[in-house]
């Protein structure tokens, strides 16, 4: 058993279905059982190469670290667990090889197909990334659902009214009894000065003085 399950062949289909099932944990919103079919893979792989003396205790302790942290990947935000896990994962790998090489040539076979795995998730089913959702911000603020960054007020151009206040050159006038602040053109404006609404700007209302 243990020299079937350390054989280069078995060794990639494990590492492939290992891959595999992580895959396809990115388009699940909780842990299912691909995952687990991923994990029971690498177990298999680890207990073999643990039974044939080639990965040790530290190698396990690296392999069940970089576990934890993916499966903790799946309840704290942001990436940084879940790449973590996949370096300690790969590096445990290498350890428990006999043969940096041959193993290193089953970690590319298992990575090739499980990324094209991904894309076929992706173009030809149509999947979405549930798992990296939390990660993304997908609502918008758009003004069709009432979200408006200012007030625009472009309903007072050509209104007149008086300076509440003296204009250097912001200040508050009343236009229709209701108090707005307001910039001038560029001049000086003294308080009680008679002004009209020329532009506006988003926020920013512009007044002139009438002579």
């Amino acid at each position: 058993m243990i020299e079937f399950l350390t054989d280069p062949i078995v060794i990639t289909v494990l590492l492939t279905i290992a891959g595999v099932g992580i895959v396809l944990e990115l388009f699940s919103a909780k842990f299912g059982v691909a995952g687990f079919i991923g994990v029971l893979a690498l177990l298999i792989f680890f207990y073999g190469h643990f039974q044939a003396g080639y990965a040790g205790f530290g190698t396990l302790i690296l392999f069940a670290g970089g576990i934890l942290l993916i499966f903790l990947e799946f309840f704290l935000p942001g990436a940084i667990s879940g790449t973590l896990g996949v370096a300690a994962l790969i590096l445990s790998l290498f350890l428990a090889g006999e043969n940096a090489l041959q193993m290193g040539v089953s970690i590319l076979i298992a990575i090739f197909i499980s990324i094209l795995v991904f894309f076929l998730m992706i173009k030809i089913f149509g999947k979405k990334l549930v798992l990296f959702n939390r990660m993304v911000l997908s609502e918008s603020a758009r003004k069709e659902d009432g979200y408006v960054s200012n007030i625009n007020r472009t309903d007072l151009i050509g209104k007149e009214g008086i300076a509440l206040t003296i204009l250097r050159p912001a200040g508050t006038v009343i236009i229709q009894n209701e108090r707005i602040d307001v910039v001038s053109e560029g001049g000086f404006i003294e308080q009680n000065a008679t002004v009209k609404v020329i532009k506006v700007e988003g926020a920013r209302i512009v007044v002139r003085e009438i002579e």
